[in-house]
């Protein structure tokens, strides 16, 4: 369990600090760079969390993390499902992709991008990382959790702020 445990919280803060990163230093490629290594060591402890947590928890089986998944929401929401789960999956997917497209594209290209690709994409991961760590979690968990997803938030509205600024000028 501490494999799991230590595996998501390195991977959060990665998480974080990689999108911080990149808005704190958007003009700048050092920046930059920081923000993808970050993004990308966060992305793989987060893979190294998901395969711990299928081995130790759930013998590699779906069937038993859905079960699982479906009891946690149960206790949480008082509404037996499975669907999150499935949206753990599409978060994986999603940055396992983005990651992917950062190192293929490079710091330009991947900074040239559709906003709407950006926002879609931290607007999920903020959602579910809110999720993890503040609905089905309690103590100082959801008290960083808060925290984290706060600072996120801020720094995107400061961001879109910005970018709506220069698109006026």
């Amino acid at each position: 369990m501490f494999v799991v445990r230590l595996s998501i919280w390195i991977a959060l803060v990665a998480w974080l600090a990689g999108p911080v990163s990149a808005l704190v230093g958007r003009d700048h490629a050092p920046w930059q760079r920081t923000a993808r290594f970050f993004w990308t060591l966060g992305c793989a402890v987060y893979l190294v969390h998901v395969a711990a947590a299928f081995h130790v928890v759930h013998g590699w089986s779906h069937t038993a993390a859905l079960a699982a998944t479906a009891s946690e929401t149960a206790t949480v929401t008082g509404v037996e499902s499975g669907m999150g789960l499935w949206l753990n999956y599409v978060f994986t997917l999603l940055w396992v992709a983005d990651a992917a497209w950062w190192w293929r594209l490079g710091v330009q290209a991947y900074r040239r991008r559709p906003r709407w690709i950006g926002g879609m994409l931290y607007g999920f991961m903020i959602f579910m990382a809110f999720h993890a760590t503040v609905v089905f979690e309690g103590g100082w968990v959801r008290v960083s959790g808060v925290a984290g997803s706060a600072l996120l938030l801020a720094l995107l509205l400061v961001a879109a702020r910005r970018i709506s600024r220069q698109g006026a000028s």
